[in-house]
């Protein structure tokens, strides 16, 4: 084997590095790197005796706690592949996953029995971790190196558009998502990455790996509660945390007057355009902004603005990363700087694939490596990347197109609005016009007409909303990312 191709296994090689240090902190329980190797080597042997061999897909339906983060490096220590289940899915979406993965086992919990029980009929094998047997120390060939083509990890797309697709994780889009992540946000001595979004998500499960590879400590949350977070990041506890937009407006909403600690220095957030107005919240209060654009394909963000552009490109996702590249394109030519067309990346942090989907591959796949995001956005001539929706969200209206996203930056900046989407709704005249979707901020009112007055200060008429929803709370997937599918699914209704 070549050995440029391999690595050495990153959780093993950082034990023999600084063992002592501490690697995760979960609600009272602090766990060092050593610690944290020998619970893994424990949980490899018992998996290892229940069947699973190297080479498996193996799916996991676990919460956020410490057990799942000695499963995912003890199926990494056995060679098996970890398809990352979504707890919030019902039993028929997960069995769909499950088939469609091929996976041989499912390795779950009995808190999320409700969702795995109905499909123990259809499954070859299951594992609870509450119930997986001790034993006495067995040997098995431990994996030692990675090589970087093998497949690591299977997330499925999020499903905001359509049926989600498997996509193919290797050893080595992790390591290059890593190296490039900490070539742009640097490393210092008290670093440690608050993660309160799912493992189960690439946002999540980004940081295991730059723990292990960085030598610092994950403080880990089973779920987002935005006045624990504000505590934990007022009190010093962490120095960067990942989040999308809606939870930073549930943190900003909850934060007061207060400021957070003085060695808080990187707040990433992704998962879709910010808004304007929040991102200019997030200055006023002096937090430190770091916009990020990627996705499940890209291994974690492969775009982020930074730091000492972070004021005067207010609004852009910033430029690739070290090792990535980024182009626009439209009608299959490379667009000049400030024209609007799809996204396209290349590196060695992009998936090599879907799984089992050859007809969607040869869609957003060339030969020489550029995947197609099906995001729109541009570059502007200095070269950072302006995000503006998914192409499949693109409101066509009387030939005119209409960004959801440009929408939602104004009627989010309303000061009784506290989140809002803006899909298309057919429309005989003009093909498509805008509906807009709202929540209202607590003990405040709103009428439609005065979001509508309120949108003729800042819109073309064309992009003013046709129709106004309010809505108690906006669907959303398990990493916080708005279903806009499921919006339309209620005009058709």
């Amino acid at each position: 084997m070549n050995a440029m191709l391999t690595i050495p296994n990153w959780l093993m090689k950082r034990v023999q590095l600084t063992p002592n240090r501490l690697a995760l902190h979960f609600n009272d329980e602090k766990i060092s790197f050593n610690e944290l190797y020998l619970r893994v080597t424990s949980t490899a042997e018992r998996l290892y005796h229940g069947g699973i061999r190297k080479g498996d897909r193996v799916a996991v339906l676990l919460n956020n706690h410490v057990e799942m983060v000695v499963i995912l490096h003890a199926l990494q220590l056995i060679g098996s592949t970890a398809v990352l289940l979504n707890t919030r899915l019902q039993s028929e979406e997960l069995l769909y996953q499950l088939q469609d993965s091929h996976s041989s086992f499912l390795i779950s919990e009995e808190k999320l029995a409700e969702q795995w029980k109905p499909m123990i009929g259809n499954l070859q094998d299951y594992m609870i971790i509450e119930n997986l047997p001790y034993m006495e120390k067995t040997s098995f060939p431990y994996v030692t190196e990675f090589d970087l083509q093998d497949i690591c990890t299977m997330m499925y797309t999020s499903g905001t558009t359509g049926r989600p697709k498997g996509v193919l994780q290797t050893y080595g889009n992790h390591w290059s998502s890593a190296m490039g992540s900490v070539l742009n946000l640097g490393l210092q001595e008290n670093d440690a990455w608050l993660t309160a979004v799912p493992l189960f998500h690439i946002s999540g499960f980004s940081t295991l790996i730059r723990s292990a590879l960085y030598g610092i400590p994950v403080i880990l949350y089973e779920k987002f509660d935005e006045r624990i977070i504000n505590e934990a990041l007022i009190e010093g506890k962490a120095t960067i945390i990942s989040v999308v937009s809606t939870m930073v407006q549930r943190m900003m909403n909850a934060l007061g007057e207060q400021l957070y600690h003085p060695s808080f220095r990187c707040m990433l957030i992704g998962g879709g355009p910010v808004p304007l107005s929040l991102l200019e919240t997030c200055k006023n209060k002096q937090i430190p902004v770091f916009q990020t654009y990627g996705l499940t394909e890209t291994s974690s963000q492969i775009v982020t603005l930074a730091p000492e552009d972070s004021i005067r490109k207010l609004g852009s996702a910033g430029k690739p990363l070290f090792y990535s590249q980024i182009r626009i394109e439209k009608d299959g030519k490379i667009s000049e700087p400030n024209q609007v067309g799809e996204i396209a990346v290349k590196g060695p942090n992009v998936t090599i694939g879907y799984y089992n989907r050859e007809e969607a591959n040869k869609k957003s796949f060339t030969s020489d490596g550029w995947f197609y995001t099906g995001d729109i956005g541009y570059l502007d001539e200095e070269g950072f990347l302006f995000v503006l929706d998914r192409r499949s969200d693109l409101i066509i209206s009387g030939g005119e197109n209409i960004y959801p996203s440009e929408i939602e930056n104004v009627i989010g900046s309303h000061s009784k609005i506290k989140e809002v989407s803006v899909v298309g709704m057919n429309d005989s005249l003009w093909g498509q016009v805008p509906v807009a979707f709202y929540v209202v901020k607590d003990g405040e009112n709103v009428s439609d007409q005065e979001l509508e007055q309120f949108c003729r200060l800042h819109l073309a008429n064309y992009k003013v909303p046709k129709k106004w929803m309010p809505i108690e709370e906006l669907p959303k997937n398990a990493s916080n990312k708005i279903l806009r599918r499921v919006l339309k699914e209620q005009l058709e209704d």
